[in-house]
């Protein structure tokens, strides 16, 4: 059962709100606290909000659910997104920073081998990375992370890092495989406005295809929904 927000302002204070409680409870009984980040404009105010928290930051490991294939510093990187947001303003050790290795000169599927190995070292002697948290956002065609419709990495089901090719924007993206999502123990969605309404109706349809909608394929343990995005 859905409880939706009323506002986007009442959604990401929840968020933030039940980031800082996650995080502070697991650092405090494991000593560590590991997070896959989502891009896009719903979480950017979650991140905002996080740089203001009296967080662990020294304990928080972040990692990426998904990448595009553009240099750090460029407009689109949602590494460059997060780093405004949140990670420039608090005192984060860089060790603590997981980024896609993005480079231009190499064949996508390298980069995305190399970050598969940087998790797997993170999360040593496990069969899946059990994060303490992944963020994800929605697209209005219910894609999430960089797994799109009909593309080839929803069939991945051994592999926790991949590149996608994604022929809407004739571009690679890197993403997390839903089985290397749904290890988590905790996966929250954060959705929000009108446009969403077509996407969350069938996302949370019983016998809706995940090739076509691919958020299907993810379990969450959360939904942080304004109401705008439900339909009435």
């Amino acid at each position: 059962m859905i409880e939706p927000y009323e506002t986007l302002d009442q959604l990401h204070q929840a968020a933030a709100d039940a980031f800082s409680d996650l995080a502070v409870e697991r650092v405090r009984n494991q000593g560590v606290f590991s997070v896959s980040l989502s891009g896009g404009s719903t979480p950017r105010r979650l991140y905002e909000l996080l740089a203001k928290r009296n967080l662990p930051w020294s304990k928080i490991h972040w990692f990426w659910g998904d990448e595009r294939n553009v240099p750090h510093d460029h407009d689109d990187s949602n590494f460059r997104m997060v780093a405004r947001a949140l990670l420039d303003h608090v005192s984060c050790p860089q060790e603590n920073i997981h980024a896609v290795p993005v480079n231009l000169q190499q064949q996508p599927a390298e980069a995305a081998r190399l970050y598969e190995l940087e998790l797997q070292k993170f999360f040593a002697g496990q069969a899946l990375p059990v994060w303490d948290l992944v963020l994800l956002g929605m697209g209005d065609d219910a894609h999430t992370a960089s797994l799109f419709p009909n593309t080839s990495a929803l069939g991945e089901s051994e592999r926790w890092f991949v590149d996608n090719w994604v022929e809407k924007y004739n571009a690679y993206r890197y993403t997390l495989t839903a089985p290397a999502i749904n290890s988590a123990r905790e996966i929250w969605f954060l959705v929000s406005g009108q446009a969403k309404q077509a996407a969350m109706t069938h996302v949370l349809a019983d016998d809706d295809c995940p090739q076509q909608y691919p958020s299907r394929l993810i379990k969450p343990t959360r939904w942080f929904v304004t109401s705008d995005a439900m339909e009435s």
